[in-house]
C-alpha cells in the first residue's frame, strides 16, 4: 500500500511540474515558448530514433527522414502559430497587435488535454466497447464522450475567456473537433509504433507518465491540421 501511495505522489508531482513548465513556456514570452517547443522537438526526435532502431535494427537510419513529417514539421508549425498567430488572427480581428500570442497554441493544447481527460473519465465510468486493438484500454464510449465534452468545454470556456473572444463559437468548435479527432489518431499511431517496438513507454522523462512522444503524440498530428484551418479557412 505504501508503494502505491508513493507511486501516486510521484505521478502527481511529475504532472504538476509538467503543467508548470508548459505554462511557463507558453505565457512568459515568445523566447520561453520557442525554447519549450525546441526542447520538445529534440526530446521527441531522440525517442523516435531509439524506437525506430528497435524496430528496424541497423537499417534504422533509412527511416529517420520520417521524423521530419512526424515531428519537426508539426512542432515548427506550432511555433509559427505562437510567433505569427496574431498576424493570422488579424483576418478576423484587424485591430489585434502583431507579436507573440499564446492563444492559438493554447487552443490546441487545452483542447487535447480536455479531450484526453474527459475520454479517460467517461471511459472509466461507462466504457464497455473496445475502440481499437492497438490501444485496448480505449473504449468507444470514452472516445466519443471525450470528443463531445471537449467541443462543449472549449466552445464555452474558450469563447467566454478574455483573450479567447477573438475566436467565434464556430472557430472554437472547429478547433476542438479537429484536435479531438486527429489527436486520437495521433495517440493510436504512437501506440502502434510502440507495439511494433515492443515497449510500453517511449521514454522515462516523466516518471509514471512516459516520455516526450507519450505526452505529445496527439499534438504532433493535430497541430498541422489546425494550422491549415487557421491559415486558410479562419
Amino acid at each position: 500500500m505504501a508503494i502505491n501511495k508513493q507511486t501516486l505522489k510521484t505521478r502527481a508531482l511529475t504532472a504538476l511540474v509538467f503543467v508548470l513548465v508548459m505554462f511557463a513556456g507558453l505565457f512568459i514570452n515568445q523566447y520561453t515558448f520557442i525554447t519549450l517547443f525546441t526542447v520538445i522537438m529534440f526530446g521527441c526526435l531522440y525517442e523516435f530514433s531509439k524506437i525506430v532502431k528497435l524496430i528496424h535494427g541497423n537499417k534504422y537510419l533509412l527511416y529517420l527522414p520520417i521524423a521530419f513529417v512526424y515531428i519537426i514539421l508539426p512542432l515548427m508549425l506550432m511555433i509559427d502559430l505562437g510567433v505569427n498567430g496574431s498576424v493570422y488572427l488579424q483576418q478576423i480581428a484587424p485591430s489585434i497587435q502583431p507579436g507573440y500570442s499564446a492563444l492559438l497554441p493554447c487552443a490546441i493544447i487545452f483542447s487535447l488535454w480536455v479531450n484526453d481527460t474527459m475520454a479517460y473519465l467517461v471511459g472509466s465510468m461507462i466504457g464497455k466497447t473496445p475502440f481499437s486493438k492497438i490501444s485496448p484500454k480505449k473504449t468507444w464510449e470514452g472516445t466519443l464522450g471525450g470528443v463531445v465534452l471537449c467541443i462543449i468545454s472549449m466552445a464555452l470556456l474558450g469563447h467566454n475567456s478574455e483573450s479567447g473572444k477573438i475566436l467565434s463559437y464556430t472557430n472554437w468548435i472547429v478547433i476542438a473537433t479537429l484536435c479531438a479527432f486527429f489527436g486520437t489518431i495521433g495517440d493510436l499511431l504512437e501506440s502502434k509504433i510502440k507495439r511494433m517496438a515492443n515497449i510500453k513507454d517511449s521514454g522515462m522523462i516523466m516518471p509514471g507518465h512516459g516520455g516526450f512522444l507519450d505526452r505529445f503524440d496527439s499534438l504532433l498530428i493535430a497541430t498541422p491540421i489546425v494550422w491549415l484551418y487557421i491559415r486558410f479557412l479562419l
